[in-house]
């Protein structure tokens, strides 16, 4: 069956509240055809998050109105390896304290800190410096990563490519961690992997469907915009570490403020919303995020160091690229399907920005 996780937004709440709840659970679980994995709870933010192998989220509904009335606020399906790689299990933990009624209390959040890693494009690397080199490259990297990662007790939960993203309990061993692979890369692999880290925060289950989905694609937002040179982290992060370490590591990072990280969102969802279509312009840019086009301009520049219609085209050729990469689809499908108007003119900017035709890139793909 799928395993789901659901989350209960619960303010007050403690260990033993959930405890009890779950034991009620676990009492009905066969009625309604599921098993109960575990649980993490959160009593400074009153979020309660159940792991449940059930044949629907419907019938995760079902056991908990019935068992204790909790309605959930939100249920997605998880493959429990990356459960087990954000959040270091799928059962209840072994050291769990148990009451003199024998009541089991778990009184462990999920909340973690995310650092996301993006490379250049390893077809990319191996078209500007050929198959070896390239290759070498990353595996001198990814090697460097994965040592970084270990020593700073960071757990890979995913690596797809040349790219991570790591889980840390410790916003302090998250910034450490990256610092460190930094300092550790010479200037000129740096430049050519084009490494680009970036650090976010937050739950396991909050509006998007994927697991970690909301934190993680702000993390991967921030290594769009963001530079070689420096480690972005965002205010929620900045939050939880001291200042001493901010000003130690001063040369190293780029934060981002709240407003800027809200404001980041805001222009990323609009061009999620909007990049394939055609006759999408900057008026309309604009008006999706309430601003008028001088407005737009000065936000863009300022966070992104790119125009609007520079940063529209810069995502629309990203975009391009994953079409690519599918190899389900020709050249033309892939110029509309990402937003440009004639394969020309994406045949133009692809060839600007990468230094190799989309044909080319295709071949190499292949």
């Amino acid at each position: 069956m799928p395993i789901y996780m659901d989350l209960h937004i619960v303010p007050g709440v403690t260990a033993k509240d959930v405890a009890e709840a779950h034991k009620l659970d676990v009492y009905l679980e066969k009625d309604h055809s599921c098993k109960c994995m575990t649980y993490w709870v959160d009593e400074l933010r009153g979020h309660v998050f159940c792991l449940i192998d059930a044949p629907s989220k419907e019938k995760v509904t079902e056991l908990h109105n019935k068992a204790h009335g909790l309605t959930p606020h939100k249920i997605i399906e998880v493959q429990p390896n990356l459960v087990e790689s954000f959040l270091g299990r799928i059962s209840d933990p072994e050291e769990a304290e148990l009451t003199d009624t024998g009541l089991k209390l778990i009184n462990e959040p999920s909340f973690r800190i995310i650092l996301a890693t993006k490379m250049n494009d390893p077809v990319l690397l191996q078209h500007q410096l050929g198959l070896e080199k390239a290759t070498e490259l990353i595996r001198q990297l990814n090697t460097l990563i994965r040592n970084e990662i270990a020593q700073h007790n960071g757990v890979e939960a995913e690596h797809a490519g040349s790219d991570f993203v790591v889980s840390f309990t410790s916003a302090a061993k998250a910034i450490a961690c990256s610092c460190a692979i930094q300092q550790k890369i010479n200037d000129t692999d740096l430049q050519q992997a084009g490494l680009r880290m970036s650090i976010h925060a937050g739950e396991a289950v909050s509006t998007n469907e994927q697991l970690f989905g909301e934190t993680i694609q702000l993390a991967e937002r921030l290594c769009f915009i963001g530079k070689p040179a420096q480690v972005s982290i965002t205010s929620t992060v900045k939050e939880l570490v001291s200042k001493d370490l901010l000003a130690s590591n001063e040369n190293n990072l780029y934060t981002l403020s709240a407003n800027d990280q809200n404001l980041l969102d805001l222009l990323f969802t609009a061009l999620d919303k909007n990049y394939s279509e055609q006759d999408f312009n900057m008026d309309e840019y604009g008006s999706s995020v309430a601003m008028s086009q001088s407005q737009l301009y000065r936000k863009t520049m300022a966070l992104c160091d790119l125009s609007p219609n520079n940063l529209l085209k810069e995502y629309r050729l990203e975009k391009a690229r994953e079409l690519m990469k599918k190899k389900n689809q020709n050249i033309t499908e892939i110029t509309f399907n990402s937003g440009f108007n004639s394969p020309s003119y994406f045949t133009k900017c692809f060839k600007k920005k990468y230094g190799i035709l989309p044909m080319a890139y295709l071949d190499l793909i292949n």
